[in-house]
């Protein structure tokens, strides 16, 4: 599939630096994406290429992640993701936008959501749900995953080893797209993270109680279009915790992607690229579909 024509851009949050990717005319309806833990913009690229006909696709490299700078004071929390994602609405003057957010993004834009549902045409939703961060099987697989990463990697093959045994089941394209985006070669020929990848497991494992998203409150209070999107192989969302948002909120409707695990795009990706689009060219929002 041909890449999309992309544009990039910085935007300023209360003195970070943070780096984005646009695909598609300035003028269609904008979708605005958000990556998860340990990813980057161009996760989405693929996801763009399906959509960039018809749709602006806007997708922020997150604090400490992709071309973004880190954040010396390691707050890698919702709270500052939000702020950040605030930024970039202003920025680009985007009036109403649909967003769409994987995991840690898909918490990001739940919290968006209760606080600006005014800018929002829908909101689309990868794997998370109430309780995935804190008590399910990924979520622990994911600190052991935080804790057992190394620091660096003496070759290219080794890193892709590593993540290939990180995630078995994404396409070899998924694959490359994070060793090109999520890894460099620094000036001693190690191949290092372009992620801030102490500070990013730092935040996570000593996460509080209070500083994870309690998202109930928000599923409840969604007065929006919403699809939620589940792997159907997830250990991160279970079935019966998606089924309750649906059975919870008549605005949520669920998608289960077969063969897919917690990384839904990037392991059944035309799946989900058939799912998001459909719902996407079925939302009736005029103002959204002016564009911006």
């Amino acid at each position: 599939m041909k890449t999309a024509s992309v544009q990039e851009g910085w935007v300023d949050s209360n003195g970070l630096r943070l780096h984005y990717v646009s695909w598609g005319r300035h003028d269609a309806p904008p979708v605005v994406m958000l990556h998860g833990l340990r990813s980057y913009a161009h996760t989405w690229e693929p996801v763009a290429d399906a959509l960039a006909d018809r749709y602006r696709v806007i997708a922020l490299d997150q604090r400490g992640r992709g071309l973004s700078d880190w954040d010396p004071q390691r707050d890698y929390y919702a709270a500052a993701y939000v702020r950040d994602l605030k930024a970039l609405v202003k920025q680009l003057g985007l009036r109403r936008f649909v967003l769409v957010g994987h995991s840690m993004g898909g918490a990001n834009a739940f919290v968006y959501a209760g606080e600006q549902p005014e800018y929002l045409a829908g909101l689309v939703i990868e794997d998370i749900g109430p309780g995935a961060s804190a008590g399910s099987e990924g979520s622990e697989r994911i600190k052991r995953e935080l804790k057992e990463t190394p620091k660096w990697f003496a070759s290219w093959d080794e890193a892709r080893a590593f993540w290939r045994r990180q995630r078995p089941n994404i396409s070899e394209a998924a694959l490359e797209s994070r060793i090109v985006y999520s890894l460099r070669e620094d000036g001693e020929g190690l191949i290092v993270w372009r992620h801030d990848a102490e500070g990013i497991a730092a935040a996570r494992l000593a996460a509080t109680p209070e500083q994870l998203v309690h998202l109930w409150p928000l599923v409840l209070n969604l007065h929006m279009p919403t699809l939620l999107l589940r792997g159907g192989n997830s250990d991160f969302l279970s079935a019966q915790v998606a089924d309750e948002m649906v059975a919870a909120n008549p605005d949520i409707s669920l998608v289960s992607i077969p063969e897919a695990t917690h990384y839904v795009h990037d392991d059944q990706l035309v799946a989900f690229n058939e799912t998001l689009s459909s719902w996407l060219d079925g939302l009736n929002d005029p103002a959204w579909r002016e564009g911006t």
